[in-house]
């Protein structure tokens, strides 16, 4: 359940904070007055995009902050397999700064990415708008409606069914590319087993590429090497002013004075120290220049068999290893072409043998899905019947057949309807309206409200395009889904404003030269005024004040006949 919204520094709003209530909580206000920005802050807290065109004006970030109470187990498990500590007091803090050039996320205190934010709030709230009316217009979103309603069972298949979809196309791709004949094949075997040779004749050890590099690259400066050496032992103990020579003149000036100062004894055994060091120093070049040959023969086999392994290299691979899977593919490619025969009339069992499986699984999914399209069609045509639908005939037509094949199985589904007497059913992108359609959407959500494990439901707008006597029944359809679940909606309409369990109004006000949208709740009285504000009254009278309360009256008297 969405416990409060904070805003600051979104569009016009400069700050706002505001809390929500289980039930039906109504958002009204004029055209303009900001309603969609409201709704806009929670969209981007949830993971919507974001640029910096939405920042306030003279503002540097804005910041939206969501505290959700969590109220089903799925969401703290989320929280968990996330590493996100989970709150003791089952309060879920969803925050977002957007900043001009990126935006910071953060759930219950730790950052996440974008990614991160959009699971998790897709287990905390639906958002519904006339974008997604729209979308019951599209096959694909029909079926998967019904597969929904299908429940565990249907998704549990539909995995099963996907995976061996993308296992028998992969075999399919597999035979397909090595439907070869008989001169292809000779002419791929010849290739392998040339290259098969031309790898094993060249004998690669693990590590070998980078003992002769460094073994090339030192014979290559051998004499810069050479001559560095033996000028660094002239300076240091060969020559006549050799660092060795001075260093043991100076030890034997120290000697002469020592025992009478004790801190210049201390110095004179670190010199004794450093004359140590420099005689070890001398020693290990010396046996380095002893040992440093020059061999022109071994310079040239070892460039000779550089050149070899880089020429491999640059056809198989980066490294000696990448070379030795390279042949392992070829041997492997090899063998099979040389079985080929035999190798095909395995591949083909076995594609055989999987789509034979695939057919299966999409058949007992079909069945599932048969069976919840009557359950869902009927329970919706009744849920229809409830909005103001005086008559009304829907159907969820399934076309099965292996020609449909893909990964969510072979069936082809498509809502039908009519809402005339006498007029057959027909798809249902082609006949109905927006406010037809915001309907439909509302019906199909109290057939899922039983289902559904999300608690939080907002409606934007979705009662477009209808009035009178439909939206009162729009209005008590509303109440009986807020029965169970929080719903925030956005109207225009009196009717379903009058349900309200909480009223809030969305305002724009304009002062020292900027303009503000506030959000704040309404008194008692104060929905009464706009209540009658949205009955159509030009001037708030005490008649359209009473007006306004008897249908307040009417409203808490159908929840009352609900409970």
């Amino acid at each position: 359940m969405l416990l409060s919204l904070h805003v600051k520094n979104l569009a016009l709003i400069e700050e706002e904070e505001v809390t929500f209530t289980d039930g039906l909580n109504i958002l009204t206000g004029e055209t303009g007055a900001g309603k969609s920005i409201i709704i806009g802050s929670v969209n981007l807290a949830l993971g919507g995009k974001a640029d910096k065109s939405i920042i306030r004006t003279g503002a540097e970030y804005a910041l939206i902050e969501m505290v959700f109470l969590a109220d089903d187990d799925r969401q703290i498990r989320k929280l968990e397999e996330m590493d996100l500590p989970a709150p003791e007091d089952g309060t879920i803090l969803i925050k977002r700064k957007i900043l001009p050039g990126r935006s910071v996320c953060s759930v219950c205190g730790e950052s996440v990415t974008l990614k991160q934010l959009r699971e998790i709030s897709e287990l905390m709230i639906d958002i519904y708008g006339q974008r997604e009316n729209q979308k019951l217009l599209k096959r694909d979103a029909q079926l998967q409606t019904v597969d929904e309603y299908a429940g565990e069972k249907a998704a549990a298949l539909k995995a099963l069914t996907a995976e061996c979809y993308k296992k028998w196309k992969n075999l399919r791709e597999e035979w397909e590319k090595d439907d070869l004949d008989t001169s292809a094949r000779k002419r791929e075997a010849d290739l392998l087993s040339f290259e098969c040779r031309e790898i094993e004749e060249a004998a690669l050890r693990e590590g070998e590429d980078e003992e002769l590099e460094d073994r090339y690259r030192l014979l290559e400066n051998f004499r810069k090497i050479s001559e560095a050496a033996a000028q660094a032992g002239y300076l240091t103990g060969g020559g006549d002013n050799s660092a060795e020579e001075a260093i043991d003149r100076a030890a034997r000036e120290l000697s002469s004075v020592s025992g009478i100062d004790p801190q210049l004894d201390r110095i004179a055994d670190e010199l004794a120290q450093v004359e140590d060091l420099l005689s070890d120093f001398n020693r290990a070049l010396n046996d380095y220049i002893r040992d440093l040959t020059f061999d022109p023969s071994e310079f040239m086999e070892i460039q000779e068999r550089l050149n070899l392994i880089n020429r491999l290299k640059d056809k198989y691979g980066r490294s000696v290893a990448d070379i030795e899977k390279a042949l392992d593919e070829r041997r492997e490619r090899l063998a099979f072409l040389e079985d080929y025969e035999n190798a095909r009339i395995r591949l083909r069992k076995e594609m055989e043998a999987e789509y034979k499986k695939l057919t299966g699984l999409c058949a007992e999914l079909s069945e599932i899905r048969r069976r919840a399209a009557e359950s869902f069609s009927e329970k919706l045509r009744e849920a229809l019947l409830d909005l103001n639908f005086p008559q009304v005939e829907f159907e969820s037509r399934i076309e099965s057949g292996e020609e449909y094949l893909s990964a969510g199985g072979y069936d082809r589904l498509s809502f039908y309807i009519s809402m005339n007497p006498g007029e057959s059913p027909r798809p249902l992108e082609q006949i109905a309206s927006g406010g037809e359609l915001s309907r439909i959407m509302l019906g199909m959500k109290t057939v899922f409200a039983g289902r559904d494990e999300i608690h939080t439901f907002i409606f934007d707008e979705i009662d477009t395009g209808i009035s009178g006597m439909t939206a009162w029944k729009v209005a008590e359809k509303m109440g009986r889904l807020a029965g169970g679940h929080q719903i925030l909606c956005i109207t225009h309409l009196p009717q379903i404003a009058s349900m309200q369990d909480s009223h809030y109004l969305i305002a724009k006000e304009s002062a020292d030269g900027r303009t503000m949208t506030h959000i704040r709740r309404l008194s008692e009285q104060e929905s009464d005024r706009e209540v009658a504000r949205l009955l159509g009254a030009d001037r708030i009278t005490e008649a359209a004040l009473q007006n306004a309360r008897e249908m307040k009256e009417m409203a808490m008297a159908e929840k009352g006949r609900q409970v």
